[in-house]
């Protein structure tokens, strides 16, 4: 009779602990949440973040009117046919120095190994901000992950081959 009662309770504290668990992992599904828009660090989370959730619109809303700016089609486009592969790496948005309507926001870009006997490595580099009508846009980024580098450039000066 104690034999019984020692193995339902073992039973039961194993049914807790399996329901405890399921609710950590479905509470945990929803992700990483947008950051506030007011801060250079907020605006790279969450252009990070739109990207990588494949919010184009969003994203894109997060570019620099400046020169040369990608149409929506052409950053949209850089996605689909593999310039920009969000998949690949993950990003930390680390601290922002602010100079006037210019910030620089540090990164850390980390990429995962590619077989189970090497490490992940990462590489550290800023992201370059500029204020436009009183909220921080993206005018650069480091990686191709996250960013063409082929946005901003001006080609026209180029010459045809002959």
């Amino acid at each position: 009779m104690k034999h019984d009662r020692f193995l339902t309770g073992i039973l039961i504290g194993i049914g807790v602990m399996v329901a405890v668990a399921l609710a950590l992992f479905f509470a945990r599904q929803d992700g990483p949440a947008y950051r506030s828009d007011a801060t250079p660090e907020g605006v790279t989370f969450n252009y990070a973040l739109a990207v990588t959730n494949g919010d184009y619109q969003r994203a894109y809303g997060y570019l620099a009117d400046m020169d040369n700016k990608p149409s929506y089609e052409q950053f949209r486009d850089s996605f689909f046919h593999g310039a920009v592969n969000p998949e690949n790496a993950a990003m930390d948005v680390g601290a922002a120095e602010i100079d006037g309507d210019d910030a620089l926001v540090e990164l850390t870009i980390m990429f995962p190994q590619g077989d189970p006997f090497s490490r992940g490595y990462q590489s550290t580099d800023r992201a370059q901000l500029v204020r436009q009508s009183d909220a921080w846009k993206l005018k650069y980024m480091p990686t191709y992950n996250f960013w063409d580098y082929n946005w901003y450039q001006d080609f026209s000066d180029q010459k045809s081959p002959d």
